[in-house]
């Protein structure tokens, strides 16, 4: 379809591939939101790349209409920062689950926020390894039974929001796949932003969790006040630390700071100046 044909509404960014998820999922939700966010910020296919590691919630590039890349377990991050390097002016997205990337990819989520690699990073939380047949995840609650914990979790839960506002991203948000708008609403916003922006979305897993849990999570959302300070690292922190029984959802914490392209650019910049011979780079090492 050329780019005069293409009219940016929600269902000309779906492909012919039909999602496999089990009925019932939350990344059903998830994909209508980013279809929606698409559309109402008029992103071009041919300018937006969508990148994902291994998982369920991985396979969503193939649903989506613009360039794709379905990587290796965990390595969704490395590669849209090199995408975004290689082509700033590309939308770079990447997508994935709690597991691939808190896990097999938790180095490259701690220096791709570190770095402020200007893309966003969409991860769908089911608090489970889901295509794997159930295995405890990072981010499963303490006590809860798997078919890797029969006995209870013995290990803490992660929380993905406190560890982006630690590793230094400068946009943190945290959405529930039960509230399409609003989770709409924060992808613009994250996509929006010049940055690395982390936005984690509740998804629950109707297969290894259960049917009920998608009403008793819609139970313990909870909103920002309208006074929150999204540029205190204090305040979001403290929101990720609520309890078991709440979850806010919103903008936790966004701040401006040059990203991974701006530094790259000064640098290049520089070395432009006065390129060094081969031999003087290698004498660096001698």
């Amino acid at each position: 379809m050329s780019e005069c044909e293409f009219k940016y509404t929600p269902n000309e960014y779906k492909t012919d591939l039909k999602p496999v998820w089990c009925p019932g999922c939350g990344d059903f939700a998830v994909l209508n939101s980013v279809y929606r966010a698409l559309s109402d910020m008029k992103l071009d296919p041919h300018d937006t790349v969508v990148v994902s590691g291994i998982g369920c919630s991985s396979r969503l590039p193939g649903y989506v209409e613009t360039y794709g890349f379905n990587s290796l377990h965990g390595r969704a991050l490395p590669i849209a920062t090199g995408v975004k390097l290689a082509a700033p002016r590309l939308n770079v997205i990447a997508v994935g689950g709690d597991g691939d990337g808190i896990a097999i990819g938790g180095n490259h989520f701690l220096h791709a926020a570190r770095r402020n690699a200007d893309l966003t990073y969409i991860m769908m939380d089911n608090e489970i390894y889901g295509l794997t047949k159930g295995q405890a995840a990072p981010t499963t609650p303490l006590g809860d039974k798997t078919k890797s914990t029969t006995y209870g979790n013995p290990e803490a839960a992660v929380d993905p929001c406190a560890l982006a506002i630690s590793f230094g991203a400068t946009w943190v948000g945290r959405g529930f796949s039960g509230d399409v708008k609003g989770t709409t609403e924060l992808i613009k916003r994250a996509v929006e932003h010049r940055g690395f922006a982390f936005l984690n979305i509740i998804s629950p897993c109707v297969t290894w969790r259960g049917d009920d849990l998608t009403k008793v999570l819609r139970g313990k959302v909870a909103t920002l006040p309208h006074d929150y300070d999204p540029s205190s690292r204090e305040n979001a922190l403290r929101l990720t630390n609520e309890g078991p029984d709440v979850i806010t959802t919103g903008l936790l914490f966004a701040i401006q700071h040059p990203t991974l392209v701006d530094e790259m650019a000064e640098i290049k910049t520089k070395a432009a100046v006065r390129a060094k011979t081969r031999a003087e780079m290698l004498a660096a090492f001698a």
